[in-house]
């Protein structure tokens, strides 16, 4: 047997449908689409997952399993450059920032980060600090203590 002498197996391969060519192909005229509809047009069909209106399965099934997302930490965030308005010497707590308005609630701590430049000399207490923040504080002589 050589390469140029095989072929492929009887109804192996079958002619393509030639839709919409005339009497003989049996799929003439709609193309074998029906009339009309949705599904008739070109481009035209409705999404696996519908059900006709009817409440889908993804909704009727009971929704089960764990996740995480309620019990991540969530830092209120705050940037060095906001912590200008207060003076020289002041020691900035999470209670000095909620009663200046700078933040709403203190949620699981408060993170400082990086934006902006400070020009005052504070010591600052949060639970964390950007390392561009670190930088930014210690440039202006100010301290920051993690608490």
């Amino acid at each position: 047997m050589k390469l140029n002498e095989l072929e492929k197996n009887i109804g192996a391969t079958h002619t393509k449908k030639r839709v919409g060519r005339g009497p003989g192909s049996g799929l003439g005229k709609t193309s074998g689409r029906g009339q009309k509809g949705q599904k008739a047009r070109s481009g035209g069909n409705v999404n696996p997952v519908f059900e006709g209106g009817q409440l889908p399965l993804y909704r009727r099934l009971p929704k089960r399993g764990f996740s995480n997302d309620l019990f991540k930490t969530r830092y209120a965030i705050i940037n060095v450059s906001q912590l200008n308005k207060f003076e020289d010497g002041t020691v900035v707590t999470p209670a000095l920032l909620k009663g200046a308005g700078i933040i709403k609630n203190s949620k699981d701590g408060i993170k400082v980060l990086g934006n902006g430049k400070l020009e005052k000399k504070l010591t600052i207490q949060a639970s964390k600090f950007s390392s561009s923040a670190l930088e930014k504080i210690k440039e202006a002589g100010s301290k920051a203590e993690v608490i």
